[in-house]
């Protein structure tokens, strides 16, 4: 009977197309039955499933709609329309051939409902707005994706916003792939789960009751699963979400992640390079770092750290101190050691700070918030922020501090930036989703002093940025030579004609190109590399000319012109803030990001200050030694002795015990954080129990380094 079954159905499935209806005569019922991946009730079927299925990167995984994006490019109303103004004028288009065309079309539409022109668009009746929305904005939408013309498109752009595609609601897959459940869960379910939640899902998954035959194909996949989300717990980014995008991560968070990756290849005999893989981190996760590169060290392979980071340092088993001083000051190999050998070593500034000889002091006394001068951010709600209303005391120094990913950018960067960048610089871009920011009227501007190059191209230079170098071209066109001659401060720009050596156009290199090969630069052979003319480099100013003044550094160039206080002074900011070594000449994209970041402060210092401003930092202590943190924190504080506000957001513990007010976000990372856990003076965070920064805050406070 059982063969004659076999082969009734058989038979019944080619007929049938994979579909058969078998009849239960007890039952009096039929149940129908399918070999594919189909509901044979309502006729629903998907292709036999595979991995591409999930992937958005392929066709026939991504959703139709947004191509696997997420979202799709929509006008942005708000940003289009000024509800205030006229009808006729309320849509902020400038380009003229938009404009004529919008224009025509209001005004068609206008007359036909018999609405007068002038009235403001906040008070037409809700169906003529309807009308006028629903006909322009679609056509806006049309012409941003079919035009060439890159005028337009800019125009267009100021309007365009991102938003959730409303097909694949972000998920970036076709509904099939979304229809696939694990556990009760789709591929979207999981890949949104932070990696601590995803790791927990997989260990339940793992243990929860399921067939033999479905242990043993599972078993091998669950298990590579949980390994790589671990390497990923072992670095720290427990709170980062599966589905994140690469651009969102900092670059301590990509760094980490690579890093992972090479823990889970097991390889051996490897040189890793790895250069301050603790930015980013809280002290607090600084433990898992330390844990996961001597893991990497364990399986028979060499790690070499380039670091500042104290707990990091005093970790590893050989120290190779370069010094003794920055720049042309350096370049020696002061110490090599373990690290108490180099602690004991007294040619070692790093030894002394990790010894504790050198230590940045607390500061005696801090300035104390004026309940009357304060800016406000009330129910800021964006991405992981629990719309919470936080108080930034103006006329202080102050510090954003919480574990990795507990918010910190969001607040400051995507809610406070973006709005002052639209209310100080007329602007319209995006800013994270709050209800009010109260208390503009404190402050005139707000200055973000980040890391970026002071300048894109070898032209721009410390000397030409913080503006020195115009006062050093007005000293030599003052000299009785440049006067013989009649040379204005022009003359002594290597930027245009007269001056400079025209064989290099004043670059003092000359590029080769190499076609198949990366361009090659040489020394320019006319000038010599010095960018000027032989008639130029003529005339000197106390035996120097001005390519020889370019080649100096801040600190020869401070006592070359000590008697002159209009470049004496500028230099002196510069030489305050530890940029001592660094030539006035210097091509900007030789700089680090440190000391492009401390360039931009000096400029702020040299300048005549309203006593108004708002200085945002993100991690100014990035790339800098203990010594050169001291000399920010000493740069940061003369801001705020101005009157100015300068708010940071920082992990290292120096800078933060150095604050005036702390405000600590999280608990944890991801949605376990975006709360305010503690706000007040150092010593205050010091003391709550709940804060993590106030935990290892309260060594550093009694002058003893924290011990992970």
């Amino acid at each position: 009977i059982r063969t004659r079954l076999v082969d009734s159905i058989e038979q019944a499935l080619k007929l049938g197309d994979g579909l058969v209806i078998v009849n239960n005569l007890s039952e009096n019922k039929d149940y129908i039955y399918s070999e594919k991946f189909a509901c044979p009730e309502h006729g629903f079927s998907i292709a036999e499933l595979s991995p591409r299925l999930f992937s958005f990167n392929s066709p026939y995984g991504a959703c139709p709609e947004c191509k696997g994006l997420g979202a799709i490019h929509k006008i942005d109303i708000d940003a289009l329309v000024d509800y205030n103004r006229s009808v006729i004028e309320a849509f902020r288009i400038t380009d003229s051939f938009y404009f004529k065309y919008i224009k025509g079309m209001i005004l068609d539409i206008l007359y036909y409902n018999g609405v007068n022109k002038y009235t403001k668009f906040k008070d037409l009746p809700e169906e003529v707005k309807d009308e006028l929305l629903l006909e322009i904005i679609p056509h806006l939408e049309r012409k941003y994706l079919e035009t060439d013309n890159e005028k337009q498109r800019e125009e267009l752009e100021k309007f365009i916003r991102e938003v959730t595609c409303p097909v694949c609601h972000g998920a970036r897959l076709r509904r099939e792939a979304l229809y696939v459940l694990i556990n009760g869960k789709s591929i979207w379910d999981v890949v949104r789960m932070n990696i601590k939640q995803a790791y927990e899902f997989f260990e339940e998954f793992e243990n929860s009751p399921m067939s033999e035959k479905d242990r043993i194909i599972g078993e091998k996949i669950i298990k590579e699963i949980k390994e790589r989300l671990k390497f990923l717990l072992d670095v720290g980014l427990d709170y980062l979400t599966l589905e994140r995008s690469a651009t969102t991560l900092s670059g301590g968070e990509a760094q980490r992640i690579r890093l992972a990756t090479q823990i889970g290849s097991k390889l051996s005999g490897v040189l890793y390079v790895l250069d301050e893989p603790s930015i980013g981190l809280h002290p607090r996760d600084t433990a898992k770092l330390i844990n996961t590169l001597k893991e990497l060290r364990d399986l028979d392979n060499t790690v070499i750290v380039v670091e500042h980071d104290p707990e990091t340092i005093e970790e590893a088993d050989i120290i190779v101190d370069m010094g003794p001083g920055s720049g042309v000051y350096g370049g020696e190999v002061v110490a090599v050691g373990t690290p108490q050998e180099i602690m004991e070593n007294e040619k070692s500034l790093t030894g002394k700070y990790l010894s504790g000889k050198l230590k940045i002091p607390v500061p005696e006394k801090r300035r104390k918030p004026d309940p009357e001068k304060k800016l406000v951010i009330k129910g800021a709600k964006e991405h992981n922020l629990k719309n919470i209303d936080v108080e930034i005391p103006l006329g202080l120094f102050v510090a954003v501090t919480g574990v990795s990913g507990s918010g910190k950018s969001t607040l400051i960067y995507d809610i406070l930036w973006q709005a002052a960048k639209n209310k100080f610089h007329h602007r319209n871009e995006y800013v994270g989703k709050h209800d009010a920011i109260e208390g503009w009227e404190h402050i005139d501007k707000v200055i973000n002093v980040d890391q970026s190059p002071i300048g894109r191209t070898p032209r721009s230079n410390p000397a030409t940025y913080t503006k020195v170098f115009d006062n050093i071209r007005a000293l030599f066109a003052a000299t009785p030579e440049a006067k013989l001659r009649g040379y204005t401060p022009g003359r002594f720009s290597f930027n245009v004609k007269g001056g400079r050596c025209e064989a290099c156009k004043g670059d003092g290199v000359v590029k080769i190109e190499m076609h198949f090969l990366p361009d090659v630069y040489v020394t320019c052979e006319v000038c010599g590399g010095k960018r000027y003319n032989k008639e130029t480099l003529a005339v000197e100013y106390k035996g120097k000319n001005i390519a020889d003044i370019l080649d100096m550094t801040v600190a020869e160039a401070l006592e070359f012109f000590q008697n002159v206080p209009s470049i004496r002074n500028k230099l002196k900011v510069l030489y305050d803030v530890g940029l001592d070594y660094i030539k006035l000449g210097q091509p900007a994209t030789t700089l680090s990001g440190g000391e492009a970041q401390r360039i931009k402060l000096t400029r702020e210092l040299s300048k005549r200050d309203t006593g108004k401003t708002l200085y945002l930092l993100d991690e100014p202590t990035t790339g800098l030694h203990s010594h050169d943190v001291e000399k920010l924190i000493r740069v940061l504080n003369k801001l705020v002795e101005k009157g100015n506000t300068v708010v940071v957001i920082e992990h290292n513990l120096d800078v933060i015990k150095n604050a005036d007010w702390i405000i600590d976000l999280g608990p944890e990372g991801g949605e376990g954080g975006g709360q305010i856990v503690a706000t007040g003076t150092p010593e205050e965070i010091a003391e709550n129990e709940y804060s993590y920064t106030g935990k290892f805050l309260k060594k550093y406070l009694e002058n003893k380094a924290v011990k992970i």
